[in-house]
């Protein structure tokens, strides 16, 4: 127990590791390489594969930042102004349930087929879900917090940074959480279309020349980018969001 506490990952990692060796052990299947064989192909192609994960994780990066301005931007204006609401939240819950991935082929009409229209994709599915938790948050703020601060002479500025902002915050990081696994899967797809870089086409590149080695390679890869976004969204909730980590 101490172990899983003190160090999580260290001990999924081995779990994971323990599971992967016992199948291709006992399964003996061709498609499922050896760890050992698979982090060879880590070691002597780290250089292919950082390059193929830099430009995912640029396109994942833009698609965040993108998503969070913008969509706190309209769930905060949805949430403080009431024609706003009710001129954009029907078309939002319209849109919200339709797969995004269903509007690729229109994205790349629109955009091309380089590295906007896979931004553009990610963007749409951050971008609901953001938006109606920023403005959930912000429709849960109880007026006497707004009375509390304008009392104490805080201008709108104040109000903002001080109340509406830290309501924000924890809801956001929650929904980043849940969106990221879903924004990485269809990065995965949307890799695969018009495009020779990203782990995604890697993956599915070395799958077509029957190199498992390599796949299983690009999926480790990709598996320890949402690993390591996860682990980027603790910090940033831990600075970003104190009293969080004190309840």
């Amino acid at each position: 127990m101490t172990l899983i506490r003190r160090h999580p990952f260290l001990y999924s990692s081995v779990v994971i590791l323990i599971l992967w060796s016992l199948m291709h052990f006992i399964a003996a299947w061709p498609f499922i390489p050896s760890p050992i064989k698979t982090l060879g192909f880590i070691l002597t192609h780290a250089i292919l594969l950082l390059s193929h994960l830099s430009i995912s994780l640029l396109r994942v990066f833009t698609s965040i930042l993108l998503a969070v301005f913008v969509g706190g931007l309209t769930g905060i204006i949805i949430a403080k102004n009431k024609k706003a609401d009710q001129w954009i939240t029907p078309l939002v819950y319209a849109l919200y349930p339709v797969p995004k991935i269903a509007f690729l082929p229109i994205i790349m009409l629109l955009f091309g087929l380089g590295n906007t229209s896979k931004v553009i994709l990610i963007y749409l599915i951050l971008f609901f879900q953001i938006t109606l938790s920023v403005r959930d948050s912000v429709h849960h703020i109880h007026p006497l917090y707004y009375l509390s601060i304008k009392s104490l002479g805080a201008d709108k500025k104040d109000v903002y940074r001080h109340v509406v902002m830290p309501a924000i915050l924890p809801n956001l990081f929650t929904t980043l959480r849940i969106s990221i696994g879903t924004a990485i899967s269809v990065l995965f797809f949307a890799e695969n279309y018009a495009t020779k870089y990203g782990i995604g086409y890697f993956i599915m590149d070395q799958w077509l020349k029957m190199n498992y080695s390599g796949m299983f390679a690009g999926i480790i890869v990709i598996g320890t980018m949402g690993v390591a976004l996860f682990l980027l969204l603790d910090y940033l909730e831990k600075k970003f969001c104190p009293w969080k980590a004190k309840t």
